[in-house]
């Protein structure tokens, strides 16, 4: 077992092309390539969370929160985060972070919020733009389904709940190979008129390499047409924040002392009730403030999330009640997600969840 089969099974969910452009996820120390003794699931990575690691012969640690932010100029140990990278490189452990590609999906942070919750019927608060592109090609019609099919395989055609999905047009392609050509249809220095079907189908981009080598392998022409546009349509099942309902709408006395038990809260914070039933909820693990208005457009009754600044509570304007559960708090079901695809894909390999609560937060 490679740290690299180990990553590669989380990044099928959460894709590195999906995380912020400020973020750093990604494998921090170590390589892909170490055979893999053991990993240790956490929120964050710190010289603690690495002495577990040691002492459970774990040589992989992935957490949600990568160690390195922005850039590091010296490692002398003077902060914990050096001190944190320097013990794990003397103990050959890797470090691997999936952070905002994680929070930026359907099936990641805000799900695992969502199941804790009870929620139903989610869906993406803020869906995001440029995640889609467009192929299109032309095929003659003997090729046409086996193109197709590989194009499908190869995770082209997915648009929501749907797959398969492409729309085709015949028409006329028109083609002269040279001397040096090895034409699959026509001659040499022949002009060449050849019934083809156009085929237009979408895919996300982080598989646009993945979808043209595909394309290539399965077209029978010497030289592949093909296009590539660039799309501005949301995508359903990226983005940022979640909507999602209660089973049985509460009133908000009893939804707060709900939230502050699901969160394992010691203290909320929160803007003043809004004498509503609570039902529908928008909720961001970690920190939601840049999502404010666009919860307050959904329509929800509520808004979990964490880090809101003073001022920032006047924002809610009595549109909804925000409800502030701290940032450790809302995300520290994360590294069950991680525990399980790993767990699922390699049901007897060595994976433990961290005991070690990383909160920097204490309540007195």
């Amino acid at each position: 077992m490679t740290i690299n089969n180990i990553i590669s099974e989380i990044e099928l969910i959460a894709e590195l092309a999906y995380q912020e452009d400020y973020d750093n996820s990604g494998l921090i120390t170590g390589q892909k390539d170490w055979t893999s003794s053991g990993v240790l699931f956490s929120l964050d990575c710190t010289e603690d969370i690495v002495e577990e690691a040691i002492l459970l012969n774990c040589n992989l640690i992935v957490a949600h929160h990568p160690i390195i932010f922005s850039g590091l100029k010296k490692l002398n140990g003077n902060n914990y985060i050096e001190r944190t990278v320097i013990k794990a490189i003397k103990n050959d452990i890797a470090i691997y972070a999936c952070h905002t590609n994680m929070d930026n999906v359907a099936q990641g942070v805000n799900k695992k919020i969502a199941d804790r919750l009870g929620l139903i019927n989610t869906s993406i608060l803020c869906a995001r733009k440029g995640v889609l592109k467009k192929l299109v090609t032309y095929v003659p019609e003997t090729y046409h389904q086996k193109v197709l099919d590989a194009l499908f395989d190869s995770g082209a055609g997915q648009i929501g709940n749907y797959s398969n999905c492409s729309f085709n047009t015949s028409g006329l392609g028109t083609f002269k190979g040279s001397k040096q050509s090895k034409p699959f249809i026509g001659k040499q220095n022949e002009l060449s008129r050849e019934k083809e079907i156009k085929i237009e189908t979408v895919f996300e981009s982080a598989l646009e390499n993945k979808l043209i080598n595909a394309l290539k392998l399965a077209h029978p022409y010497e030289e592949v047409a093909f296009d590539i546009y660039q799309l501005q349509n949301t995508h359903p099942n990226i983005g940022s924040g979640m909507i999602g309902y209660l089973k049985k709408p509460l009133k908000e006395e009893e939804f707060l002392k709900f939230v502050k038990k699901t969160f394992k809260s010691n203290c909320i914070k929160h803007t003043a009730k809004t004498g509503n039933m609570i039902g529908k909820i928008a909720f961001c693990g970690g920190s939601g403030r840049f999502l404010l208005n666009d919860a307050i457009k959904s329509g929800a009754h509520a808004y979990i999330t964490a880090d809101f600044k003073y001022h920032e509570f006047f924002d809610v304007d009595k549109n909804l009640i925000l409800i502030d559960v701290g940032h450790f708090e809302s995300e520290q079901f994360t590294p069950e997600i991680f525990y399980d695809i790993i767990q699922n894909k390699f049901p007897t390999f060595a994976i433990h969840l961290s005991k070690i609560n990383t909160n920097p937060i204490k309540y007195f």
